[in-house]
């Protein structure tokens, strides 16, 4: 809005415009509009008085008034269209798929929902379910804040005009990563992901509850968990994007590297470094052994020696392997999306996916960005990850 007037009417109408939106602040019994055109005539006459020691004309005086009501509608027609913000809501949700895991690990999960700007006012409309994906060493709090998410997602909405739900599960462990799989020793993450918490979602906000239009992302464990709960639960999902997703390929061993971590304590475990902690949250994860506390896991060696069943429990959850067994469900996919940086350490693993789904004539989005592992992760999710769901996943008909 340009303001506009004679010069000799300066200083006094933004100071009287300062009045006028510290009013509007106030309730709105309190604020009585009608006076303020005199009010603000008032401010233009003296200041006028002032800077020329004349009195402004009738005619000058009515311009002036007429310009001063504009301006006050025009503020508050902006303060009544001024796009709404979306709304989060941290939650606990149960799941009972959970209970009594030898890890400890709490039944109890945070959960984020971010809910579109309408969610509020529109009583009776439903809306579509993004689920995303936390990495490794990551909790859902720290996810939310990197972007921070709630304002990736405002932008995307604003920019596609397509508003969804995006809900962000933790799945934090006592090794710092469930890897989205069933276990007795870290709990049913596989199932609370796909089952517990989708029914509470369903069951709690407006959502479209239908595979069509319920959507699964994550980022680097969470794209690894992203792959395998979409391609073993295509009844849950239409809509797939993997971000940087990590440990796609069977994972190699050798006796030397693997016998490094037999023999720790707890206390060595919890303060071990990426390495330690990571081969116990995947032995937890894909190789549990309920009869051997305190881990209540089987390591990829024993005594020393290559252990070739655990080698080959840890290789049968590569959704790489997976792929060959499960091309009718990757292919009832609506879409899938896959990208890693050209800089990322888990690029080998992503163009191998790549090239795997190829092989079988799965159709994917695929990109190699300029970057690394994390370094453009917010941006990304606003303009790439978020806009993929709003193109594809179904919508309520206005």
């Amino acid at each position: 809005m340009r303001w506009r007037g004679r010069r000799r009417l300066g200083a006094a109408r933004f100071d009287a415009l300062d009045e006028v939106i510290e009013e509007l602040k106030r309730p709105p019994l309190m604020f009585d509009i009608a006076a303020w055109p005199n009010r603000l005539h008032r401010e233009d006459r003296e200041e006028a008085r002032r800077s020329t020691g004349t009195r402004p004309d009738r005619e000058d005086a009515v311009r002036v008034s007429i310009r001063w009501m504009a301006a006050i509608f025009g503020l508050l027609a902006m303060l009544g269209t001024a796009p709404a913000l979306a709304r989060v809501e941290k939650i606990s949700v149960h799941g009972r798929s959970l209970e009594g895991n030898l890890e400890g690990n709490s039944a109890d999960r945070t959960v984020y929902v971010l809910l579109p700007p309408s969610y509020d006012k529109a009583r009776a409309h439903r809306y579509p379910v993004v689920y995303f994906l936390h990495g490794y060493q990551t909790t859902a709090d720290q996810i939310m804040g990197w972007g921070p998410m709630e304002k990736r997602y405002e932008a995307a909405i604003a920019a596609t005009g397509r508003e969804f739900i995006v809900v962000v599960p933790d799945s934090f462990t006592k090794n710092s990563g469930s890897m989205y799989s069933d276990s007795v020793t870290v709990g049913n993450f596989e199932t609370f992901t796909t089952h517990d918490l989708v029914a509470y979602i369903d069951g709690h906000y407006r959502t479209i509850a239908k595979r069509e239009s319920r959507g699964l992302a994550g980022h680097s464990m969470g794209g690894y968990g992203t792959f395998r709960l979409g391609m073993k639960h295509p009844d849950v999902y239409s809509v797939l994007y993997a971000m940087d997703p990590c440990c796609l390929s069977p994972r190699g061993v050798s006796a030397e590297e693997a016998s490094k971590f037999e023999g720790l304590t707890p206390e060595q475990v919890a303060k071990g470094d990426f390495a330690v902690r990571g081969n116990y949250a995947v032995a937890a994860a894909w190789s549990p052994n309920p009869n051997k506390p305190p881990f209540f896991v089987d390591l990829a060696t024993n005594n020393g020696k290559i252990d070739p069943l655990v080698v080959a429990k840890w290789a049968a959850n590569a959704p790489i392997a997976l792929v060959a067994q499960y091309v009718p469900a990757l292919r009832s996919m609506v879409a899938i999306g896959l990208d890693t940086g050209d800089k990322d350490f888990v690029r080998g693993d992503d163009e191998a996916m790549h090239a795997e789904l190829q092989r079988f004539h799965i159709p994917h989005d695929w990109e190699l960005f300029e970057g690394d592992h994390g370094n453009r992760f917010p941006e990304r999710l606003e303009k790439i990850t978020f806009p993929f769901f709003a193109k594809h996943l179904v919508f309520q008909a206005k």
